[in-house]
């Protein structure tokens, strides 16, 4: 594919999604990672995009764009199902369990519904739905819905007000070293503020990519969580930031057969 073919479609992949990654245009495009990297940097050279941290995303406004879960649960699945598999090996038998909406703790939800019974606290219909029916207890805290799957609002911070939580398993949109893990949704970031408040512990579980992705509003210093759970493609740099402000675990992706 010629250089104007590519940048042509890096434009269009940019402005019909909003954020897109390195890995996946080069996918796409079926060219190296290289080449990519070196595309980006000449559109942005001529204003067409804005270069972040593993990938592009339109000038100006992305930190407050959300896409919606069937786009992201199609991305990084081998990477989030390693992640769910490491989070589950923290779960036991009776614990009150907090899962927020998001793609990895959907991944994680899946790994959790033949394993040991617990209380499952979500403020997702598409994971209470996975342990319904089953030997858990789930209770689904209620709100308004957002295009990430996440029910939002002063209904469900007003719920958890009242649970107290072992673990929270918590997905988030970005990391970043100054504005800790972050969401483009105000009121999401509202409602996983009272996810963290009711938990004894909290686990975030983030992929490679969500190092450098800044959304509009922040849930959490890096030092408020106790365990980030990531992949091997975090970078040198994100992960000497992140072992020093908390525990990082880096979850084996299994090797395609």
């Amino acid at each position: 594919m010629l250089a104007a073919a590519r940048h042509q479609a890096i434009v269009d992949a940019v402005q019909r999604e909003r954020v897109v990654r390195v890995s996946d245009l080069a996918a796409q495009l079926g060219v190296s990672l290289m080449t990519v990297r070196r595309d980006i940097e000449q559109l942005e050279e001529g204003g067409k995009l804005e270069r972040i941290h593993g990938g592009a995303k339109l000038p100006g406004d992305a930190s407050a764009h959300e896409p919606g879960f069937e786009l992201k649960s199609t991305q990084l699945t081998a990477e989030k199902r390693a992640i769910a598999v490491a989070a589950a090996g923290l779960v036991q038998e009776g614990m009150a369990v907090g899962l927020s909406a998001g793609t990895t703790t959907w991944a994680l939800a899946r790994e959790l519904t033949g394993g040991p019974r617990i209380t499952v606290v979500t403020n997702s219909m598409r994971i209470a739905d996975l342990f319904h029916p089953g030997g858990s207890t789930v209770i689904l805290i209620g709100g308004e819905r957002t295009p990430s799957d996440a029910l939002v609002g002063p209904i469900a911070t007003g719920a958890l007000k009242q649970l107290h939580l072992d673990v929270l398993f918590l997905g988030v949109h970005g990391m970043d070293a100054d504005a800790g893990f972050t969401t483009p949704n105000l009121l999401e970031a509202e409602t996983n503020r009272a996810f963290v408040a009711a938990a004894r512990t909290t686990v975030v579980l983030a992929d490679h990519t969500k190092w450098g992705m800044l959304g509009i509003s922040s849930i959490a210093a890096l030092d408020d969580v106790d365990e980030v759970i990531s992949d091997a493609g975090l970078s040198e740099e994100a992960r000497r930031i992140l072992q020093e402000r908390a525990k990082l675990r880096i979850a084996a992706v299994p090797m395609p057969t």
